[in-house]
């Protein structure tokens, strides 16, 4: 008898292995492919989420790097302005001793610049980005600001410096605008720490004579101090609180921009004695540029009535004791600093003018100055409406 063919087998057999087309094998079969297949698809699903999440953490710690990765570059914005006619910190930002002084109004504000970057810090990638679409902010290589790779306490020295200067210059020049007698000296500025000097001069000293020849200048002061052989004393007679001595420096061998030069280590301004004593109350500020202002307040407070005519008015430039304006830097961020804080008029240097060009905020008025004299009169037709020299 032949054996049955798998056809023939019972189906209702529970010992049958079966047809492969048993519905019900079928179905769980079919069950079971489906769980697998959403099994690996979530697997997969979950990969690939990960994959983007790890890769949207690296791009983003990409970017932050990038950003804050520095750039030799310095940022210039609007720093705060200063009232020449009021006070800082509850002192008067200019008194006046030995002559009468007259009330005042109005503003007659210097102005400043902040700065990012280069000797003061590192200025990151999305800082310098930002400046750069930033109107108000310049974005400078450090090489053209700090061409010396001078660090922050050098450059803050200089500053501090250039700023006793200025304000030493717009006595000068007033007291001359004015005709208050004045005599020109050369002053120390400020004293390096562990250099010949330390300890032998102090700020405010002023230089009469260097080996018995009488100093006129501190740029001829400079010149004989480098002429002088390191290691040989120098005596250096000076006025200090109003006495008369000599001291003795001995001067060393310092590179400077790859040559050896001979210093002392001061820096050396030239300021002046009268009869009248002026003082500035304004700290933390450094450079040159407050000069024309702070000889502008000066000469409101020493003469009757008001310059501004209750006006406000900021301003910038350097001056020298002949009262000439001078360029400065950075007069687009001062304008708009000024701008912010509520002037309406704004006194620049002549020689500024092609900076200022294009670049003047809304409801700002710009007048052109040359000399102290020049802003006076300007100031004078502001008050009388008449036309004033513009950029």
């Amino acid at each position: 008898m032949d054996s049955p063919t798998p056809s023939d087998a019972d189906p209702t057999d529970p010992t049958d292995p079966g047809d492969a087309t048993d519905p019900t094998r079928v179905i769980d079969a079919a069950a079971g492919a489906d769980a697998d297949d959403e099994s690996a698809s979530r697997r997969g699903v979950s990969r690939r989420t990960l994959t983007l999440i790890v890769s949207g953490v690296l791009l983003l710690v990409l970017v932050v790097l990038a950003a804050t990765r520095p750039v030799p570059y310095v940022s210039i914005g609007p720093g705060p302005t200063f009232n020449t006619l009021g006070a800082y910190k509850d002192t008067a930002l200019i008194t006046v001793k030995g002559r009468p002084t007259y009330p005042t109004t109005g503003n007659l504000d210097l102005t400043t610049v902040t700065e990012t970057g280069g000797p003061y810090g590192k200025l990151g990638l999305g800082e310098a980005l930002r400046g750069w679409v930033d109107p108000h902010i310049a974005v400078v290589p450090t090489r053209l600001l700090y061409p010396d790779q001078q660090t922050s306490a050098q450059i803050d020295q200089q500053n501090t410096a250039d700023f006793s200067g200025a304000e030493s210059s717009a006595t000068v020049a007033a007291f001359q605008y004015l005709g208050i007698p004045v005599q020109r000296v050369v002053k120390v500025s400020s004293v390096t720490k562990g250099a010949p000097a330390d300890g032998v001069l102090q700020k405010g000293d002023i230089l009469v004579a260097i080996d018995g020849a009488k100093v006129a200048s501190f740029t001829d002061a400079r010149t004989v101090i480098r002429t002088k052989s390191p290691g040989a004393k120098v005596t250096l007679t000076i006025k200090r609180n109003g006495k008369q001595q000599d001291v003795v420096v001995v001067p060393k061998s310092k590179l400077q921009n790859g040559k050896p030069v001979t210093i002392v280590g001061v820096t050396l301004g030239e300021s002046f004695d009268s009869p009248v004593i002026v003082k500035y109350g304004l700290t933390g500020v450094g450079g040159p540029s407050a000069g024309l202002m702070f000889s502008l307040g000066l000469v409101d407070k020493l003469t009757p009535g008001s310059l501004t005519n209750g006006a406000h008015i900021a301003g910038t430039g350097t001056i020298d004791p002949s009262g000439k304006v001078g360029q400065i830097g950075g007069i687009q961020q001062k304008m708009q600093g000024a701008r912010q804080k509520g002037a309406t008029i704004f006194l620049a240097p002549d020689s500024n003018c092609r900076d200022v060009r294009g670049a003047i905020p809304s409801g700002l008025r710009v007048v052109k100055v040359t000399t102290l004299a020049s802003a006076v009169q300007a100031l004078d037709a502001i008050k009388a409406g008449k036309p004033t020299p513009t950029c």
